[in-house]
């Protein structure tokens, strides 16, 4: 009996806009960093602060917003509030009031009042310098002491991972992790410690300019030569 033949499935297709398979392989640390301080030279932190008790504040603010909104919002704040005490002892709902344009205004006026008062108990109004003691505040995650850090003390403890930093991190190759924490894992041991706090501000710039997150302009990206992930 000649045997029948099955029906052969068609081959699936990629469904319509997904990207371009990566030809190319992971670019260079060395030649990344390079590259990107000579695009961005002036690169450096957006959020506007004179003291390392500011710079707090304004990146908990800045958790889900621009830092655009985030400037237009501290000098009213920190008129009101001048010093960590008197931001320690503020009603709630005052803050609130300041800060609704930013988002989320009930849990961040919670976490910049409750994290104001444990620096008013537990350090004497000033804002610690490590990344232990920072992670204790309220409000206060890794990625917030990394800014900190980095950018009021300029100590590089870590990488700051954002939306920007993580999304230019999968696409240049340099991780294929999505979560924040094994991203900065990654990137850490990819650059040396010296440049860390650099590297975030160079890939936010970057991000925010040209590598969007929904249509990355790759034909007038400096990098589509050496990006794996480019269009072009």
């Amino acid at each position: 009996m000649v045997p029948v033949a099955k029906n052969k499935q068609p081959p699936k297709r990629a469904p319509k806009g997904s990207p371009k398979v990566a030809k190319r392989p992971p670019v260079n640390a060395a030649d990344l960093y390079d590259r990107l301080v000579a695009l961005y030279p002036d690169a450096h932190c957006e959020l506007d602060f004179t003291t390392p008790f500011q710079l707090l504040v304004a990146t908990i603010l800045s958790a889900q917003c621009t830092d655009k909104r985030v400037n237009m919002v501290t000098p009213v704040l920190f008129s009101r509030y001048p010093t960590i005490e008197s931001l320690a002892r503020a009603k709630q709902e005052d803050v609130e009031e300041i800060i609704k344009s930013t988002g989320f205004f009930r849990n961040k006026a919670r976490s910049i009042v409750s994290m104001a008062g444990a620096l008013v108990d537990r350090h004497a109004e000033a804002v610690p310098s490590t990344l232990e003691a920072l992670v204790t505040l309220p409000g206060v995650g890794r990625k917030t002491a990394n800014v900190v850090l980095g950018n009021a003390f300029d100590i590089n403890e870590g990488v700051v991972v954002d939306t920007h930093v993580g999304r230019l991190a999968g696409r240049l190759g340099l991780t294929s992790q999505t979560d924040p924490v094994k991203v900065e894992q990654e990137l850490m041991a990819l650059f040396p410690r010296e440049r860390w706090t650099m590297l975030a501000h160079l890939l936010i710039f970057h991000g925010r300019r040209v590598c969007d997150a929904k249509n990355p302009r790759c034909a007038d990206c400096t990098l589509s030569a050496i990006c794996p992930s480019s269009r072009v």
